[in-house]
């Protein structure tokens, strides 16, 4: 079964970023960085989300987002599904952080249950049968609107969300052009998606 060994996000300064995402969410080797000056505009078509236990922790990492340089996108609201906010980190990608939960019930922690990749998918069902004749097994199937993937020995979660869904969740115009700026670093590259996002061959 496909499995997800990291992400790769394309940036201008690597060591910039590097620093950023270890002094903001304390990341690791799920997310790596490499330089790179590839012409984007606008929305890049995804999103990375991370799923945490409970509102404070959901404030306390944008928090340390914000003072590492990440800017606010939608400010952390309670919402019908939960709680949860969007910042942009430096480099530009779009950061979610949330939660189902409505309260607290513990102390407040930096622990993220998962990193998810939220691909922007022209035609989710074609990207659905593409992902599955990749050797993917679907895990939730929301129709034409949401596919989550079933990667349960993966530190990275993807799923596919309709492009402009997407950018309206993420609080960002949907429109955009040039590189995607990421890559998927998995056993089953390298290919490359119907809406052009790119697996290599993860390196060990």
């Amino acid at each position: 079964m496909a499995s997800i060994a990291s992400v790769t996000l394309e940036v201008a300064d690597p060591t910039a970023a590097e620093h950023f995402y270890a002094t903001a969410f304390g990341l690791g080797p799920e997310l790596r960085v490499r330089a790179s000056e590839q012409p984007t505009t606008g929305f890049r078509g995804f999103t990375l989300s991370l799923t945490v236990s409970q509102p404070s922790t959901v404030d306390g990492l944008i928090d340390s987002a914000l003072e590492a340089g990440a800017s606010t996108v939608k400010p952390a609201t309670k919402s019908l599904w939960g709680y949860g906010g969007v910042v942009r980190a430096p480099d530009g990608a779009l950061w979610k952080i949330a939660t189902s939960a409505k309260k607290d019930k513990g102390p407040a922690t930096r622990q993220i249950d998962r990193l998810v990749l939220l691909l922007g998918a022209e035609d989710v069902l074609a990207s659905k049968r593409f992902y599955v004749d990749h050797g993917l097994k679907v895990g939730k199937s929301f129709g034409r609107k949401y596919v989550e993937f079933d990667t349960p020995s993966s530190p990275v979660t993807l799923a596919l969300y309709g492009r402009r869904a997407l950018a309206k969740d993420a609080g960002v115009p949907p429109d955009g052009t040039g590189s995607h700026r990421i890559a998927l670093d998995s056993d089953s590259g390298p290919f490359t998606d119907p809406d052009g996002f790119e697996w290599e061959k993860a390196s060990h």
